[in-house]
């Protein structure tokens, strides 16, 4: 979901680095009889834009304007090529039906009021119905579900694991489940909304007035020029619920998440939890000790309704789910419906937004999540490096701070929320990805994450009504050019993609196959960036090197972040890492495992190794040691 706060850490990281910049940086050592893993890579793909080849464009487009994708588009053929690409996981996002602005009454579905929807095509972080799916996606809808399952299914044959959004902090205004299974209760249906709060009710209520719509700014109506027979500035809601990102207003400002509600988990507005907080030491007990703990507990309602939604799905065939926003939802609930869903299946991939680096442990350790996006602090760094205003001195910090965690930290360089590399507003070019992708592939064992068209250097440059460019609209109908010209009218075979854009997914697929096969990227990393920043000539903060190893793989990373010059300088490996990898004076043969086209000898001398290295102009070498 856009993000209506970011804790940017550069300051924090550059005093890391003038904390570090003289101290030897220890090694991240993973007991070898540990790693029973190799890397993973879940590949984000904007459900309803994948397989739409309209290339209108049309700036608020309906369907019939600008065209959709369906849940069948993902043919055996497509998903063979997401695999191949070197992916493990898909999160199909925008699966559960949320609000749009079509008419499906003829199928018992209740309209949607512009007035408090973003976009014709609708937030998919505005869910209206957690027991369905997306209409638009479905050929039939009618079958909406079967065609889901079929989804489901055929992904798995292929080899990949299912991901979709649960977002447990928020749901739609208009939220009306249609398929509810048995006993189960739409949110709300039972609160008393005479008061503003109470323990058992879904929702926060300011008990005496009335919802307002918000008040546009800038010349903005909810669907640009045309005009909707809903839209009339006015949404029956009375009394007015508290707004997803927190506003208690009755009237939400135009820059809140006015389309959502907020979920009350049991949290007084005065900030008391009226739920039990777990044990100290709980952190470091496992899944089962957890769902044990919460057994006999009394808990809120809304805990027990996402449990159930999470249940249901993992019983439908998902493999795991992306959490919106977790860190506005309190660690005990997570701890509550995470342990749960592991006791169902404890292989369930389990990854969340958190942005608050002082949160991580305790959603990781407390919450039972598995994974944790590292936008704050490696995300943010890198982005800043490939603007060109960056120091690569800023990384080795940042692994350092997270070496306790590191595996749960999710890397990636775009997503929905973020700016697309190749647009202008980020790097102005797809190129500038390739150092810092290699370097985001490889210097941890957490999972890699690709957004649907990075591999093809998508821009994101139309303006599709409520989204704006440089990042790929979620609100909107919207073709996506560059990823359309690969999919090739549902070929999926990139036969009408441009040489470059061929070049460029030729890496992703190098980089990414070789990061899940990868023994030594599930093991050890060392950082030797700031002890050559020292010792090396030529050496500067453009350029980033670090080692990983395993018991049969070592390999030296060096990636060049300057998109002007290159870069020769003779590569310092320090006598402790030597001594590591009991490595004895002489020459020992490397190679570069992207494309095999860069080899050159490591010398050992004296304990101390080194390593020509001649990198052009955004070049990376993974150099494997024969």
């Amino acid at each position: 979901m856009k993000k209506q706060h970011t804790y940017i850490l550069i300051t924090m990281v550059i005093i890391l680095y003038s904390c570090n910049k003289t101290k030897k940086t220890e090694p991240v050592q993973v007991p070898i009889e540990n790693i029973a893993y190799k890397k993973q890579v879940i590949y984000q793909v904007f459900t309803r834009l994948f397989g739409n080849t309209n290339t209108t464009n049309k700036p608020w487009g309906t369907i019939e304007e600008n065209g959709v994708g369906k849940f069948n588009d993902f043919t055996d053929k497509a998903l063979k090529e997401i695999k191949d690409l070197g992916v493990t996981h898909i999160w199909y996002t925008g699966v559960p039906h949320h609000g749009v602005i079509r008419d499906y009454t003829k199928y018992g579905i209740s309209n949607d009021d512009p007035d408090v929807v973003k976009g014709r095509a609708g937030s998919p972080y505005a869910v209206k119905d957690y027991y369905n799916v997306n209409p638009d996606l479905a050929v039939n809808v009618e079958n909406r579900l079967e065609e889901f399952k079929a989804l489901i299914e055929r992904t798995h044959h292929e080899g990949l694991k299912v991901i979709i959004d649960i977002v447990p902090n928020h749901v739609a205004r208009n939220y009306q489940g249609l398929t509810n299974p048995e006993g189960v209760e739409d949110f709300g249906a039972s609160d008393d909304k005479n008061v503003t709060y109470d323990v058992n009710n879904n929702f926060y209520y300011n008990t005496k007035e009335a919802f307002k719509v918000p008040a546009w700014k800038d010349g903005y109506t909810p669907l640009g020029d045309e005009k909707h027979l809903l839209e009339d500035d006015y949404f029956d809601e009375n009394p007015a619920k508290w707004t997803g990102n927190g506003s208690r207003l009755s009237q939400p400002n135009f820059n809140d998440w006015y389309e959502t509600v907020k979920i009350n988990y049991g949290i007084s507005p005065e900030g008391k939890k009226d739920f039990e907080e777990l044990p100290a030491g709980f952190e470091n007990e496992d899944y089962k000790k957890h769902f044990e703990f919460w057994k006999d507990k009394t808990v809120p309602n809304s805990w027990k309704k996402f449990k159930d939604i999470a249940l249901y799905w993992i019983g439908f065939g998902v493999d795991g789910f992306r959490y919106d926003m977790a860190e506005l939802v309190p660690v005990e609930f997570w701890s509550y419906m995470n342990s749960a869903i592991k006791m169902k299946n404890p292989d369930a991939f389990l990854m969340a937004e958190v942005y608050n680096p002082s949160l991580y442990r305790d959603y990781i350790k407390k919450g039972k999540m598995d994974y944790l996006y590292d936008k704050v602090q490696l995300y943010d760094t890198i982005k800043h490096i490939m603007q060109g205003f960056g120091k690569t001195d800023n990384i080795p910090p940042i692994q350092d701070d997270l070496k306790d965690i590191e595996h749960h930290m999710l890397h990636f360089l775009e997503n929905h929320d973020e700016q697309r590399i190749a647009s202008p507003e980020f790097a102005g070019s797809a190129k500038k990805g390739k150092p810092a992708m290699v370097v985001s592939a490889t210097i941890s064992t957490s999972p890699t994450m690709i957004y649907f068209g990075q591999e093809v250097g998508e821009p994101a440059a139309e303006d599709a009504g409520f989204g704006k460019p440089s990042r790929t609209s979620i609100y909107d109908y919207v073709g996506v050019p560059h990823l359309q010209r690969w999919v090739n009218n549902k070929q999926f075979d990139g036969g009408q993609s441009t040489e470059e854009e061929k070049t460029l997914r030729d890496f992703y697929k190098r980089l990414l196959n070789f990061t899940i096969n990868s023994s030594a990227l599930a093991g050890n990393y060392q950082d030797i960036h700031l002890f050559n920043r020292e010792n090396t000539e030529n050496y500067n903060d453009k350029v980033l090197s670090f080692v990983r190893w395993s018991t049969d793989e070592k390999l030296i990373v060096v990636s060049n972040f300057d998109a002007e010059k290159g870069y020769g300088f003779n590569l310092k490996i320090p006598k402790d890492l030597i001594e590591t990898w009991n490595l004895k004076d002489g020459n020992y043969k490397t190679n570069d495992v992207l494309y095999n086209g860069f080899s050159s000898n490591l010398t050992v001398k004296d304990g101390v190794g080194s390593i020509n290295i001649k990198l052009d102009a955004l070049e990376s070498f993974i150099l494997k040691i024969q």
